[in-house]
């Protein structure tokens, strides 16, 4: 199980449905894809979709700085080879390209774990293959109202009991209110809401539009503010009644710590791709602690096996980007989604993909 080889490949793939989420243009699906290779023959695969730019960035940290780090040393040592990968970057780290190159190779080396085991990720962590609830998000801003109102239609007429829509970025305070009212009022009230933000208000904004929500019981409101200010979310979470959550935009449990010690965000969204597997499982457990729950960001075929081995699991997302990537999908039924029982997490990319649409790179 020495790890033997690193080596990346870069994919651009178009969106089946591309997302408008009204605020930045993504572009194409564009992947980083790791592969380690062992001594024992075993491959395990990694893969971050970084939305918005960094693709060569990242892959450029991994052949630099952690593949010289992690050749000839034992893939079963995970967490010890995440904590050299940490130590070692201390100059440039903590947050960003070098934790993004991190959580690729951590995937990667669960991956392998797995596969050594013969067990999927989520038995090899004491979980279970019970069907873990699965929210649809993808009522994009850039739908407008009436877009919105039918993708999130659409979700409930395939069994799905929550939805997220988005505000800010470029509705009014008054057209939010507005459509956040009208889903609640083509939904009915056994459809769960959760409202996304993406960073798009300032602490007054964020209140006011609290407040002026209260009765459409809406499960979370995301994001309302910027990452960092963690002095904002306590504000906010101290003056409406509606329950916060974020963290897909933090890197580790270290970013995540004043959301965990303060317990005013009830929901938060860790990012495989800013943290690994590794780091998500301690995201969990310390959460746990403090009665926080689990929702994490994206990558729900990925996110199943920790969904599925934590007792403070909340939500999955389904934004349904990658289903046409797999050769083997994970497709939610009736609103949930049950982790795959193949050994490692699972997931392989389509042959195909690699020959049609590799990324030009720069």
């Amino acid at each position: 199980m020495i790890i033997s080889d690193i080596r990346t490949q870069l994919l651009s793939v178009p969106y089946e449905d591309p997302p408008k989420i009204g605020f930045i243009d993504i572009g194409n699906i564009d992947l980083l894809i790791v592969k380690i290779e062992t001594s024992s023959g075993l491959i395990g695969m990694g893969y971050l979709h970084p939305i918005a730019g960094g693709l060569q960035t990242i892959e450029m940290c991994i052949h630099e700085m952690m593949k010289p780090l992690l050749i000839g040393k034992s893939a079963t040592e995970v967490e010890s080879l995440w904590k050299a990968m940490w130590d070692a970057t201390f100059i440039q780290g903590r947050m960003g390209i070098s934790v993004m190159a991190m959580s690729a190779i951590d995937i990667a080396l669960w991956d392998i774990i797995g596969k050594n085991n013969n067990q999927p990720l989520w038995k090899l962590w004491g979980g279970s293959d019970t069907p873990l609830p699965v929210y649809g998000s993808g009522c994009y801003r850039g739908l407008g109202h009436d877009g919105m109102i039918e993708k999130a239609k659409k979700f409930v007429s395939e069994g799905y009991k929550a939805i997220k829509m988005q505000v800010a970025w470029g509705f009014t305070h008054d057209e939010d209110v507005t459509n956040v009212r009208d889903m609640r009022q083509e939904l009915g009230d056994d459809i769960k809401i959760m409202i996304d933000v993406n960073q798009g208000w300032g602490v007054e904004e964020a209140i006011a539009f609290g407040k002026a929500i209260e009765n459409y019981n809406v499960e979370w409101l995301e994001e309302p503010v910027m990452t960092d200010n963690f002095d904002g979310y306590h504000e906010i979470a101290n003056s409406i009644s509606t329950p916060l959550a974020g963290g897909e935009n933090h890197f580790t449990h270290h970013d995540l710590m004043p959301f965990i010690k303060s317990g005013k965000v009830p929901t938060l969204q860790p990012d495989i791709m800013r943290g690994g597997y590794t780091e998500l499982k301690v995201i969990a457990e310390l959460s746990n602690k403090n009665n926080i729950k689990i929702a994490p960001h994206l990558f729900m075929e990925l996110n199943t096996h920790l969904n599925a081995s934590i007792p403070n699991a909340s939500w999955l997302e389904h934004m349904g980007w990658y289903n046409h990537l797999w050769v083997n999908p994970i497709l939610p039924k009736d609103g949930t989604a049950v982790p795959p029982n193949i050994p490692g997490h699972g997931m392989a990319f389509k042959p195909e993909l690699f020959k049609e649409y590799p990324y030009k790179k720069i």
